[in-house]
């Protein structure tokens, strides 16, 4: 008989609880890891509400058990895969590409069409204790690196992905758009590159946080800057703020969309090619994983202060459905160890 162990499984739309399931068996190139931390963030959410487009266009398909923000220790190897693995300390990549097609070969695997998705898409999530993975997609933690900002690492991947679109540095005047753990992380990468930053927010209430990881100004959607930066991050899941975005922009400036709105946002590209703007989207902390961890190891940026509140997998439902709370921070943590 199979060992069962416990995991977090959305059955339908906002239903969802813990069930037990087969403990994951590593194949050929793959680990087990035993999960310390999960971080729960908006994709995480979407996947209970199907609100994520993913749904629609055939990604992603209930019953499925989410998690991919996440850090803890590899207890199991499968054929192939060096032993010296067994007993590290590990973060790794959502974004798990084919390994065969042209985008993959070119470094690209995380807009691979037949990619999955750890936790949103084709692949079960670390809301369990116990996650199976490739070995390929593995980040070592060294100890400057707790367990928190462990499992910030992929927001952090993410984040400093946008900061480098945006060319943030010294002299760099930049505007963030939302102050949620992608626009604070963000925040704090920019400012660690020297960059001005500034954070616009819908209320007064994340001033102090936003501040505290680099912001030298916080406005308000009510009382938005009135001027123009050298470049801009949308971090936010407004449909209002693209355009809003655009405008905030420096003519010849930069502007970074990162983050996703539930419904379409609508921007008139004239004022791209007439204020001869650069536009960027992210998707996925891929390339930035390595230099996150860096960054938190040798204290550049501190992102634990996003992640106040550390819950069990009995509590993680709660959490989904936005019945916790988060205290000063932005984010929920499961420790299925809990």
């Amino acid at each position: 008989m199979a060992r069962l162990m416990r995991a977090l499984m959305i059955d339908g739309t906002r239903s969802a609880g813990v069930r037990d399931v087969p403990v994951p068996v590593p194949g050929p190139g793959q680990v087990t890891v035993d999960v310390h931390r999960v971080g729960i963030c908006g994709t995480d959410v979407e996947l209970f509400t199907r609100e994520l487009p993913y749904f629609e266009q055939g990604k992603s398909r209930f019953p499925l058990c989410p998690g991919h923000e996440w850090c803890g220790t590899v207890s199991a190897a499968g054929t192939g895969v060096d032993p010296r693995w067994v007993g590290e300390r590990v973060t790794g990549d959502t974004m798990l590409g084919c390994g065969r097609c042209r985008r993959c070969a070119t470094g690209r695997h995380h807009v691979c069409a037949d990619r999955r998705e750890i936790g949103i898409a084709g692949w079960p999530g670390a809301l369990a204790e116990k996650l199976l993975v490739p070995v390929g997609s593995l980040y070592r933690l060294p100890a400057a690196v707790d367990d928190r900002a462990g499992a910030l690492v992929e927001p952090g991947g993410n984040a400093l992905r946008a900061v480098r679109a945006a060319q943030a540095a010294a002299g760099t005047r930049l505007l963030v758009w939302g102050p949620g753990s992608i626009g604070l992380l963000a925040t704090a990468f920019a400012a660690a590159a020297s960059a001005d930053v500034h954070v616009v927010g819908p209320d007064p209430g994340r001033e102090e946080l936003a501040k505290s990881f680099g912001a030298s100004r916080y406005w308000t959607t009510g009382e938005p800057p009135p001027g123009t930066y050298d470049a801009v991050i949308d971090a936010t899941t407004d449909e209002a703020v693209p355009a809003l975005a655009l405008r905030s922009a420096e003519p010849a400036g930069r502007v970074v969309f990162i983050g996703l709105s539930r419904k379409a946002s609508l921007v008139d590209t004239r004022e791209v090619a007439l204020n001869d703007l650069t536009v960027t989207g992210i998707l996925g902390a891929s390339a930035g994983l390595a230099s996150a961890i860096e960054h938190y190891a040798d204290g550049r940026v501190d992102p634990g202060p996003l992640a106040q509140v550390v819950v069990g997998l009995d509590r993680a439902a709660l959490a989904l459905a936005g019945r916790l709370d988060p205290g000063a921070g932005t984010k929920i943590h499961v420790d299925p160890r809990l």
